[in-house]
């Protein structure tokens, strides 16, 4: 799990439940009709943004925002220029069954095993990328609708509130259930927007943004295994990908080996 996004996420909801403790008790805001026009009006608008498949595993992909990527990058290039030195010696028949970290390397890696070419290589795999980012998209997607239609969600219920306070200013009793609904439906739609799925959608975009990075270097490191480019080139190649500290620590490591 991703400590930073635990500690943030149950940190900013912690903060907000204390607030509200300290200012009279959660009790206070907590407004049955508030939540059904939010939380149930939210969850439906949102539906018919998308085919029911994409809306339903887009909950799936939000999980995926507490976890941090398990690829590294650097392992990644150590283990491409270990196999572009075997195939270097010993042909790319000796790259059969050779382990990779990543189902997407392993499916370039047989292709090259089977005889393809640089060419049908780039495009098969430039395919396989192109439809991960549109996956990737289409689950963004959902989560900045939540974004931009909670808040609208809440504003909807402010104006019902307000209707149903206007409408009977002349029984007091009315008033305060209607004006909690008022409130309360825009800070549900603030606390939706900004506690839940604006941070969502920026860790998904950035895992995203990683997921492609690291899918392109195999593509690159397949690609100079394929034309029988040296081990060392490659490495040089692949590690202008990486920040600094861990470009200087594989460097250091290849050339203490």
């Amino acid at each position: 799990m991703d400590l930073a996004t635990i500690i943030g996420f149950l940190g900013t909801i912690g903060m907000i439940a204390g607030a509200m403790i300290s200012a009279g008790g959660l009790g206070s805001y907590i407004d049955v009709p508030s939540i059904l026009i939010v939380f149930g009006g939210s969850f439906f608008a949102v539906m018919y943004t998308a085919p029911l498949p994409v809306y339903l595993g887009s909950f799936g992909a939000f999980g995926k925002a507490f976890k941090p990527p398990v690829k590294k990058m650097d392992e990644l290039i150590e283990r491409i220029v270990e196999l572009a030195g075997i195939a270097r010696k010993d042909g790319m028949m000796a790259l059969e069954g050779q382990e990779t970290p990543d189902p997407f390397f392993d499916n370039g890696l047989q292709m090259l095993v089977d005889g393809a070419d640089e060419s049908k290589l780039t495009v098969q795999l430039k395919k396989e990328l192109k439809a991960m980012q549109v996956r990737h998209e289409k689950n963004i997607g959902c989560a900045q609708s939540w974004v931009d239609i909670a808040p609208a969600m809440g504003m909807i219920g402010t104006l019902v509130g307000l209707v149903a306070m206007l409408g009977n200013m002349a029984d007091p009793k009315a008033i305060g259930p209607a004006m909690a609904v008022a409130l309360l439906t825009t800070l549900y739609g603030a606390m939706i927007a900004n506690t839940i799925f604006m941070p969502i959608v920026i860790k998904l975009k950035g895992y995203s943004a990683y997921e492609t990075t690291y899918r392109e270097m195999i593509i690159t490191g397949l690609q100079f295994i394929s034309r029988g480019e040296s081990p060392r080139n490659i490495q040089d190649q692949l590690v202008a990908n990486l920040p600094p500290k861990e470009k200087q620590k594989l460097l250091e490591a290849a050339a203490g080996g």
